[in-house]
């Protein structure tokens, strides 16, 4: 009696095993692609590579610099030409020039100053705005932006250009 009983033990035992195993998913008959050589496997490509290159979809306009006959100023060519100006020498020199400069200039307040951007945030008469110096061909080029990016055109940023302008280019 006693070993019917042990023998029931263990055959549950042995049972309980070959379902765990069964269950667990160690199925010797189905292989998926991860047990393939890497030769073997299919190429995944992401989405976002089997896409039609749009590139060429949009034509950019030509510059009017590039055209044969001259156009006329308009507003913001005026703007711009009055809120900025080049100056000889490499982007960090006259960065750094600018600096100097603006320093010497009766009220002007500099909030902050980023040389890695090349640029200049000031308060000056109310207006705030910022001092831009960029790489040229010509060297750098010094003008003044408004929050928005666009040239800034108003009384205080057009005086201080041509403040700075006289201080540096002439």
């Amino acid at each position: 009696m006693r070993q019917s009983s042990t023998v029931r033990v263990l055959s549950l035992a042995v049972l309980g095993v070959v379902t765990v195993v069964a269950a667990s998913g160690c199925h010797r008959g189905t292989r998926g692609d991860y047990a393939l050589a890497p030769e073997m496997r299919p190429l995944e490509v992401p989405p976002d590579l089997t896409v039609p290159n749009a590139s060429g979809a949009t034509g950019v306009p030509a510059l009017a610099s590039t055209s044969s006959k001259p156009a006329p100023a308009s507003q913001a060519t005026v703007a711009a030409s009055q809120s900025g100006f080049t100056v000889s020498g490499s982007r960090d020199e006259v960065f750094n020039k600018v600096g100097e400069a603006l320093g010497t200039i009766e009220g002007v307040n500099i909030a902050s100053r980023a040389q890695l951007l090349g640029s200049y945030d000031i308060g000056y008469e109310g207006s705030n705005f910022l001092v831009r110096v960029v790489a040229s061909e010509a060297g750098a080029y010094i003008s003044a932006v408004d929050p928005r990016g666009m040239p800034a055109t108003d009384a205080a940023a057009t005086k201080l250009i041509a403040a700075l302008k006289a201080k540096l280019a002439g």
